[in-house]
């Protein structure tokens, strides 16, 4: 790799923001793609599909054997809330690669106790959440129930564009959550970013089992073409 591909590469991650570099396998020549040049590129759906999975690779294209090189930024998960839900939620999300944070101003929940190895963060949500830099590659899920924590919390997830918004309730508490929303200058389309009922529809009942069904659609999210996701959801 020339060391100017290489800066540009750094500048990226440095940023958090994906890109992919292309080397024709024959002739060495290698292009670096930023995320933000993807849609534009005659390898568009090649790119999009590598870069979905976050995997390297090999493809065909034009006579061409090219090599796919992924960077993309490790995933995070930042659970607002200390309940049962996260405390099985948390390590499966840390299985699959994710860096976890929770938080939640309620010394009581958020103890290293209830959560070892877990970075916990004892605060309210406007304290909490702006140094940790939200960014798209973070999936954001609110569980207390309180709307003094949960509504903040997921006003600041809008702003952030989180690539997943779920929040715990009812389609009835939903609708209101809707309305305390609204008034507080979320628009329709961010209040249908949130992903409620959480989880996907596997008739979980258990702290565990809504947690798997969490993690299901915040993967489905992350990895699905957006057709499939449709049907997903």
């Amino acid at each position: 790799m020339q060391l100017a591909t290489l800066a540009e590469l750094n500048v990226e991650r440095a940023a958090r923001r994906p890109a992919i570099l292309v080397t024709d396998v024959a002739s060495g020549e290698q292009r670096l793609v930023k995320v933000k040049d993807i849609a534009a590129d005659p390898l568009q759906a090649e790119l999009a599909a590598q870069l979905r999975m976050g995997k390297s690779g090999m493809i065909e294209a034009a006579g061409k054997r090219l090599f796919l090189n992924v960077y993309a930024p490790t995933a995070r998960l930042v659970i607002v809330g200390a309940v049962h839900i996260s405390q099985a939620l948390a390590p499966i999300a840390q299985s699959l690669g994710y860096d976890v944070t929770v938080v939640d101003p309620r010394t009581a929940f958020a103890s290293p106790e209830r959560f070892p190895d877990v970075p916990l963060i004892a605060e309210w949500p406007d304290v909490a959440l702006p140094p940790l830099n939200i960014d798209h590659y973070t999936a954001f899920v609110a569980l207390t129930h309180d709307p003094k924590i949960d509504d903040p919390a997921l006003l600041h997830a809008f702003a952030r564009d989180c690539f997943y918004i779920g929040a715990l309730g009812s389609r009835k508490t939903h609708a209101k959550r809707g309305d305390r929303l609204r008034g507080q200058g979320a628009s329709d389309v961010d209040i249908a970013r949130i992903h409620a009922p959480i989880g996907l529809a596997i008739g979980a009942v258990s702290p565990a089992e809504i947690a798997v069904s969490i993690m299901a659609q915040i993967t489905a999210t992350l990895r699905l073409p957006p057709r499939a996701k449709e049907a997903a959801a």
